[in-house]
């Protein structure tokens, strides 16, 4: 017995000091890539092999586009006519810069919509040094996403990771080209999942984080410290245009499905019902009668659309779509837009203070222009 007992103490002693003094060799059910060594005596630990492992997959993006010049003042246009004969020019060249992350070896990189808009020319520069022409796959103004195509051999590609494992507190790591200064890093940790209602895109489910991200980071990789990708840095929020620690990512599994569809049908599907909704404001509430309830109210229905074929009328509440509770106009866009055209979903309503329940075929939301 006393053998047993040093055993384990013996054993809990070496697994402390594993912990204490390399915790680079613990795998905790998968691979770690924090390095740990030794610096004048001290162990420092980084997360140059994250770093390492996507790094090299992303890109910066560099656009330009001809746009209509400001009219030159009357006397820069007298002197062009005086002594040359000429007309000021009316168009110039506008550039911009910006991240993109490299997802096929076939050369598909996914960035931001706002990146590329209206982009006469696309170059991505690796950190390899290529520099080559991109053109547009498809782009997705609603959620801000766009594909672009590179031909290049022996491209990098980035290791998707899983954004919904993700929690408040993990650490991340954005990889951008920020103000053009160059690829660069930053770190900081997950400080909010789930947040919409920014006005930023029409569908958000953003990763809100604290690492520093700048102008010229859109596009770039938000990466896990096993350097696998979590979402495509997109916004700041900021007073004075630099970072103040407040950042957001869109999830890699909802850049993933936008990137498939583009990719495979040039533009994303999305269901619709052809109604306009308000939210329900303490006035309407006041009126309706209906002080504690969730929902939305239905203000507009589309002739011959689908709600108008599942009986959906002006004034109807809509607090359930598909047994989910709908909280808001932008949860009921999403719980609607979440289903594929020609799906058949569920509606709770409220019409006339009684409860009603209907189904509705989805149709396809139109495509939205850039």
């Amino acid at each position: 017995m006393k053998f047993i007992v040093n055993a384990i103490l013996y054993g809990l002693a070496a697994a402390f000091l594993l912990v204490l003094f390399r915790p680079d060799l613990l795998q905790l059910g998968q691979e770690t890539v924090i390095s740990s060594r030794p610096v004048n005596g001290k162990m420092v630990y980084s997360y140059a092999p994250a770093v390492e492992r996507a790094a090299p997959a992303v890109v910066n993006v560099h656009t330009s586009k001809l746009v209509e010049r400001e009219q030159d003042t009357q006397f820069e246009e007298s002197l062009l006519r005086r002594f040359f004969g000429q007309e000021p020019a009316q168009q110039k060249t506008e550039n911009s810069l910006g991240s993109g992350v490299i997802f096929s070896t076939e050369g598909h990189i996914l960035t931001n919509n706002h990146v590329i808009q209206g982009a006469d020319e696309i170059l991505v520069a690796l950190r390899d040094g290529r520099i080559g022409r991109a053109q547009v796959v498809g782009t997705d103004p609603e959620s801000d996403l766009a594909v672009l195509h590179v031909e290049m051999d022996d491209l990098p590609v980035i290791t998707p990771g899983d954004s919904d494992l993700l929690r408040v507190g993990d650490v991340v790591l954005a990889i951008g080209n920020p103000f053009g200064v160059g690829q660069t890093v930053t770190s900081g940790i997950v400080s909010a999942k789930g947040r919409t209602h920014l006005g930023i895109n029409t569908f958000e489910n953003f990763i809100q984080t604290d690492a520093a991200i700048n102008p010229g980071n859109s596009g770039g990789a938000l990466i896990n410290t096993n350097g696998e990708l979590l979402g495509i840095n997109t916004a700041i929020f900021s007073q004075t245009g630099g970072s103040q620690g407040i950042g957001f990512a869109i999830p890699v599994k909802l850049a993933r499905d936008v990137m498939a569809q583009i990719i495979d049908k040039g533009h994303v599907s999305r269901g619709w019902l052809g109604v306009e909704i308000y939210e329900l404001t303490p006035q309407i509430r006041q009126a309706f009668e209906i002080q504690d309830m969730g929902g939305v109210i239905i203000v507009g229905v589309l002739d011959g659309g689908p709600a108008d074929q599942a009986g959906l009328q002006p004034n109807d509440i809509v607090t359930h779509i598909n047994e989910r509770p709908v909280s808001d106009v932008r949860s009921a866009l999403n719980l609607i837009a979440q289903n594929q055209p020609g799906t058949t979903i569920s509606l709770e309503v409220i019409r006339d203070k009684h409860p009603l329940s209907l189904t509705a075929q989805v149709s396809e939301r139109p495509v939205v222009s850039q």
